[in-house]
């Protein structure tokens, strides 16, 4: 190849690398899909499109939320990876779906999820309640839920919002700390069914999350016995830590993050992420989280993204291998 066919390529590989970050630049240039792994109401729905409005205000394109419920977050990951890394196609999902199922359904997965899923950024997490019946149910403090559950070996039934979800390893690592045994009940209509369960007193106990769970407990529907988290919640002063009574570590927050099929381009990633971040600036954005007891929690970069989801799947990747449940 002569010098001025070198000069030629040369030129056409920088007026192509030149437009392709040009396209980059300009992104959203069309709607966003943001699919979501659960019906509408939820959490994570509540998340996803608190965010959504927000972006198509600062970003000038509709972020579209489509929920597609079932099968553990199955049936959003493969809805996911179908299409191209190009920032057109998000998920915002949660620790069930992009941390447990990957490793608890690995099996049912038609692809290797470290090897086709990114994390974006983290968004937000959700303290929980660990919470009982008040019908039927006379236990007060954790130390009484303990010894009832220790007195009943195995009797005692505990609700989750199916096997294999956040608050069913959680209940059995606190049985594991506590010396107590107890009966997996999951809920047939997930974590709304959760909650009705212990209502109705067909269930005992439960990890919750506060911001479904609160206004049952300020009606005295159901009783919080302690939280997940290392300091006591302004709006529920008179319920203790796990960690001031002894159980430091245990419990999980609902956290909430946005992914991508693996490969998004450097200059897409950093635009949603500061779109995140001016996100939580937003009136309507404080008012939603405080309504729901939802804490911002917003990547500061691609980095971190990628470190934080890291970190959760070595810790999930332990606890699924340890416990080994099975549908």
């Amino acid at each position: 190849m002569g010098n001025a066919s070198r000069i030629l390529v040369a030129a056409a590989i920088t007026a192509g690398l030149t437009i392709a970050t040009s396209a980059f630049a300009e992104y959203p240039e069309k709607p966003v899909t943001v699919i979501v792994p659960y019906a509408p109401g939820g959490a994570t729905d509540i998340v996803a499109r608190v965010f959504a409005e927000e972006l198509r205000k600062d970003l000038g394109q509709s972020f579209v939320v489509e929920n597609k419920p079932g099968a553990n977050g199955l049936i959003a990951l493969e809805e996911l990876v179908k299409a191209q890394p190009d920032g057109y196609t998000l998920m915002v999902g949660n620790v069930s779906t992009n941390a447990i199922t990957p490793f608890l359904y690995k099996d049912k997965l038609s692809f290797d999820y470290k090897e086709k899923v990114e994390a974006v950024a983290s968004l937000a997490k959700i303290p929980n309640f660990v919470a009982v019946a008040v019908k039927g149910f006379e236990t007060t403090t954790l130390e009484e839920f303990i010894a009832e559950a220790k007195s009943r070996d195995g009797g005692l039934l505990y609700t989750s919002a199916g096997v294999g979800s956040y608050p069913h390893y959680d209940m059995l690592v606190l049985a594991d700390k506590a010396g107590f045994k107890a009966t997996h009940i999951p809920s047939k209509d997930g974590a709304s069914g959760m909650l009705i369960d212990l209502v109705n007193g067909d269930a005992q106990a439960a990890f919750v999350n506060v911001a479904s769970s609160s206004g049952l407990v300020n009606e005295g529907k159901i009783r919080a016995l302690a939280t997940i988290t290392d300091e006591r919640l302004p709006a529920f002063p008179n319920v203790p830590t796990l960690k001031e009574l002894g159980y430091e570590g245990v419990g999980t927050y609902n956290w909430q993050g946005v992914f991508a099929p693996k490969g998004l381009p450097e200059e897409v990633s950093a635009k949603l992420i500061a779109a995140f971040n001016k996100a939580l600036e937003a009136e309507s954005v404080k008012a939603a989280f405080e309504k729901s007891a939802i804490i911002s929690d917003v990547s500061p970069d691609a980095a971190s993204a990628k470190a934080w989801l890291e970190s959760e799947m070595e810790l999930w990747e332990d606890l699924v291998g340890k416990y080994d449940l099975k549908d």
